[in-house]
């Protein structure tokens, strides 16, 4: 019940985060209709030898250089002469700006901004600022890796409980008791039915957080890396004929399942009906996440790659420990 509070403490704190920010806000351009009438549209960067095929962000944090891109911005009636250079932004707090952007964004932008001009390339910027946060939150998400080897640990005994009850289903008596066994084996071998979500609640606000640091960072959506450019999408990419783009959904599909099979695995064994339809959710993730690659930029790509990945040495090296203390306790 503590940790259930623990939980719920932390919910409540990320939902007021997000009731009191801000979001990117897309460039509109006042255009009249086929009756003359004036309507806006979104401004999209699908025009030009850097092309994106993005939709362009109004509540950009720093100036853009490409002159493609700062026409687009002064055509729609943005003023950029009120906007810094990307390499001279410095985030502050600003009363006009949500929680979200003052804690988040602007300070996550500065980070990649940084890294960036210290290693000459915004890509290499992104993928090294998201193991920095990966490694700030390795406490937390070993603990989670651990409960997986843990989970493994009590299959046996779920196994057997799962027999023990499995005629048992109607009676109401029969499967409070077999709760009751149930968190006796939690206990047992140290399993939170909890930690995994904690992660999750972590992760998606990293993600939405990298997303909009991007989009809003001039300097990082016009950046290069190994021949790609960071704000381009694979689609875009593809259906111009940049084919090369197409290994970012694949390194995506990649990385995505061998971070998921260790979950899949730790409920391969597990009788309990459940266990199916996990499996099923887990695969289906799988193709939503490959698929939505296609349509988010290369260094929102690009990030997603390094967690997995951070996920996937993590796990091995959890199970790897754990195969090592079954071998000295023999």
């Amino acid at each position: 019940m503590k940790k259930l509070k623990k939980v719920g403490k932390i919910l409540i704190v990320f939902l007021l985060v997000f009731l009191l920010s801000g979001c990117t806000k897309p460039l509109e351009k006042e255009v009249k209709d086929e009756d003359g009438k004036k309507t806006s549209e979104i401004v999209r960067y699908d025009e030009g030898e850097n092309a994106t095929g993005q939709s362009l962000t109004e509540n950009i944090i720093c100036r853009p250089t490409e002159k493609e891109l700062v026409d687009l911005y002064e055509d729609s009636g943005k003023n950029l002469d009120k906007l810094v250079d990307c390499e001279k932004f410095v985030p502050t707090i600003s009363s006009d700006e949500g929680l979200w952007d003052n804690i988040f964004i602007k300070p996550l932008a500065w980070l990649i901004l940084k890294l960036g001009y210290l290693v000459k390339n915004f890509g290499l910027a992104v993928i090294l600022a998201g193991l920095a946060i990966r490694l700030i939150l390795y406490p937390i998400t070993k603990k989670t890796a651990m409960q997986s080897e843990n989970m493994k640990k009590a299959q046996p005994e779920l196994q057997r409980l799962e027999k023990k009850y499995a005629n048992k289903m109607d009676d109401q008596q029969a499967m409070m008791q077999k709760s009751q066994e149930m968190m006796a084996i939690y206990k047992k071998y140290n399993i939170s039915l909890f930690s995994g979500c904690l992660i999750a609640i972590i992760q998606l606000p990293l993600f939405i957080a990298f997303l909009e640091a991007i989009n809003r960072t001039p300097a990082i959506f016009e950046g290069h890396f190994l021949g790609l450019q960071l704000g381009t999408t694979p689609w875009f990419a593809l259906s111009n004929g940049h084919w090369w783009y197409l290994i970012i959904p694949v390194i995506v599909f990649l990385v995505t399942f061998f971070s998921f099979k260790f979950t899949r695995n730790d409920v391969a064994d597990n009788s309990n009906p459940a266990a199916g339809s996990t499996k099923i959710m887990m695969n289906v993730m799988v193709v939503i996440i490959t698929i939505s690659s296609f349509q988010l930029s290369t260094a929102i790509g690009l990030y997603w790659i390094t967690s997995s990945l951070f996920t996937i040495i993590q796990n091995l090296l959890v199970a790897r420990s754990g195969n090592r203390a079954k071998i000295k306790n023999k």
